[in-house]
């Protein structure tokens, strides 16, 4: 029932990772916390990234309810719900599953009553801007995290010919924090790992070392290296060559540690974020702690790090081990949404606003329009659509999984095992047989 109806919202968030849980519930969040009441109700898609029990309770967003789902299933959900319809959907996806998502709920929905369907991206766009955008489109709301990507959406939209005004601009969902007021004791440096990137080990190997090198270099600081997950968990990104493998290799000091957790309580004693590319970097940012973008693998597209040109960020390891201190651009900074200058309570006034003049149209919402059709790109949208079990008209293919009772014990341990297999594979025997075809 609509919230103007109820003066409430349920809201619901569809989730393939940890990281886009994190944005998905807090985007969640940030849209909807001047109702009244908010109900809202978590949906995991299942694959090889499903976060773990840990990983959930990392991001500290606490869900009305939460449960494992295949698509089949969570498009069933979304049509057979007893409780009524949603109000707000929130599809944290990567594009692919975005798209299969928009096709598989329109087939559902049809032309009867719908929820406002809400997307975006968990963090900095680097890569595949176009091919992201056009899999994402259809949704009402595609968010920007800052003004240089609203203006960036808009024109790949428009110059295919496809409706730009599902864009609007936020900004992250988990920025936050007290601002840095001046360096702890100890000084602390963290560096900011991320899954995927560099993706070889001579370059991973590099930067652990250079880490290491500047903790025995300056043994008065203490010197973290902030990981994502630990051995045997995914998160967005398949992570083939772990820093908890690597560092095995090396001699590090008394002052270098490995740390997990959230994010914004390392940085709250943090005097110097380093980083390739994480999106820690405008977590580090907004609260005005030093950060510093590494150069020494170079500039490039690949690491992402070419986004930060222009931010007085990038640095290298020689630089930081004299005792250099990037100081940001204030220009960069309001044009990428890190919101510095404290604008950052209003940056979501805007989303909710569309999303209330969403709920309260006349006649309700038209059937969701994604510019990929059978006519747009044959070629291309039946098979993202059967990798999520549906038909080229988004209906689910006969024989698809899809379960009317939740998984018993036995079934349950079998996809554990399933799962941790997978996992050994990608992070143990992959790598073997690489360097096996290397000889």
């Amino acid at each position: 029932m609509p919230a103007s109806a109820t003066n409430s919202l349920r809201v619901a968030v569809l989730a393939d990772s940890d990281t886009r849980w994190k944005w998905g519930a807090l985007t969640a969040q940030r849209l909807t916390p001047r109702a009244a009441g908010v109900r809202l109700d978590g949906y995991l898609l299942r694959g090889r990234a499903t976060p773990t029990a840990r990983q959930l309770r990392e991001v500290g967003v606490r869900a009305d309810s939460l449960r494992e789902v295949t698509g089949v299933e969570f498009l069933r959900a979304m049509t057979e719900d007893p409780d009524g319809r949603y109000d707000v959907l929130v599809l944290a996806l990567v594009g692919g599953g975005v798209q299969a998502m928009l096709h598989g709920l329109r087939a559902a929905w049809g032309p009867g009553p719908r929820p406002v369907v809400v997307t975006g991206y968990v963090g900095v766009v680097y890569e595949k801007l176009a091919d992201g955008l056009l899999l994402r489109h259809g949704a009402d709301l595609v968010l920007a995290n800052s003004r240089h990507d609203a203006d960036r959406f808009r024109a790949v939209y428009e110059g295919v010919g496809a409706d730009a005004s599902a864009v609007t601009e936020v900004a992250l969902p988990f920025l936050g924090g007290a601002p840095y007021t001046g360096a702890h004791e100890p000084f602390t440096v963290v560096f900011a790992a991320q899954p995927s990137v560099p993706d070889n080990r001579r370059d991973r190997a590099y930067l652990l070392g250079r880490l290491v090198e500047h903790a025995r270099r300056h043994p008065e600081r203490e010197v973290l290296l902030k990981l994502r997950s630990k051995p045997g968990e995914h998160t967005t990104h398949i992570e083939e060559l772990p820093y908890q493998k690597l560092v095995q290799a090396q001699d590090p000091p008394a002052n270098f540690r490995l740390v997990y957790g959230h994010m914004g309580e390392v940085l709250d004693r943090t005097d110097l974020l380093v980083t390739v590319s994480s999106t820690a970097a405008l977590e580090a940012l907004h609260r005005r702690v030093p950060t510093a973008v590494l150069t020494d693998l170079g500039v490039r597209e690949s690491l992402g790090n070419h986004h930060f040109t222009g931010s007085g960020c990038l640095a290298s390891w020689d630089q930081l081990d004299a005792g250099h201190r990037p100081v940001p651009d204030e220009e960069w900074l309001a044009r990428q949404g890190v919101a510095a200058d404290g604008s950052y309570g209003t940056a979501f006034d805007t989303a909710r606003e569309r999303i209330a003049e969403l709920l309260d149209r006349p006649g309700g919402l038209p059937p969701l329009d994604p510019y990929y059709t059978s006519e747009t790109a044959p070629g291309y949208l039946p098979g993202i659509l059967a990798r999520h079990h549906l038909g080229p008209d988004g209906a689910p293919l006969p024989g698809a999984p899809a379960a009317d009772r939740a998984p018993g014990p036995v079934r349950q341990i079998v996809r554990r095992a399933a799962r941790g297999a997978y996992r050994h594979g990608v992070q143990r025997v992959a790598p073997v047989i690489r360097r096996m075809g290397e000889l």
